[in-house]
Parts: C-alpha cells; structure tokens; sequence
C-alpha cells in the first residue's frame, strides 16, 4: 500500500519535471528559430524605440524566468499572498528595468549620433 503511494507520487513528479522542460525547451525554440529567421516585419517595426523582434525576445524571456520561478521554486504550492510578493515585485521590477534601460539608452545613442558628443571610445 505504502510502495503504492509512493509510486503514484513519483510518477507525478516525473510528469511534471517533463511538463516544464517541454514548455521551456519550446519557448527556447520560439526564440531561437525567431533569431535565426529575423523575419523583416519584425526588424523593420519599431515600438517605444526598440525593434519589435527584441521586444519579443524579451517579453518570452521573461515568461521563462516567471516560470522558472514558478516551477523550480515551488510557487505553486505557496499561498496567494507569498506568490504575488515574489512573483510579481520580480516581473514588475525587470520590466521597469528594461524599459529605463532601453529609454535611456535611446537617448544616449541619439545624443552620440547627431553629434553633441563625439565618440571617443
């Protein structure tokens, strides 16, 4: 009886192990294939000043980090208070990161580019 449980348990952690390594290994692919192809509509379209191709790039890295959280971490099994003061603080935070880091980048590149500064690296 107890082998039995123990079985069933096993079973269920194998399967979920298999679960999230198909889920990762396909948003992986999605990029991969994507960097590879570069499709031309997605180089040539610009959103808040980043080609949208990288915005893709980065709203599916950020999925795979969200669910690597979920996953790894066991967040799933935590209460809904815990969950959303890791999970969400993380995910809100690395977006507020992208977005000031691509604004000002912008920016500093234009700057550079219609010549206020010179390049001198």
């Amino acid at each position: 009886m107890a082998n039995e449980a123990s079985t069933h348990g096993h079973h269920s952690a194998t399967k979920r192990i298999w679960t999230v390594f198909v889920i990762l290994s396909v948003i992986t692919l999605v990029e991969v294939i994507l960097g590879i192809i570069k499709p031309k509509i997605l180089i040539e379209t610009t959103f808040i000043y980043l080609h949208l191709l990288n915005w893709i790039f980065i709203v599916l890295t950020i999925v795979k980090a969200y669910y690597i959280t979920w996953a790894f971490m066991h967040m799933e099994q935590e209460a809904k208070g815990l969950r959303r003061s890791v999970v969400w603080t993380v995910v809100f935070l690395i977006a507020y990161l992208v977005f000031i880091l691509l604004t000002e980048g912008d920016y500093i590149y234009e700057v550079y580019n219609n010549g206020y500064v010179t390049w001198d690296f």
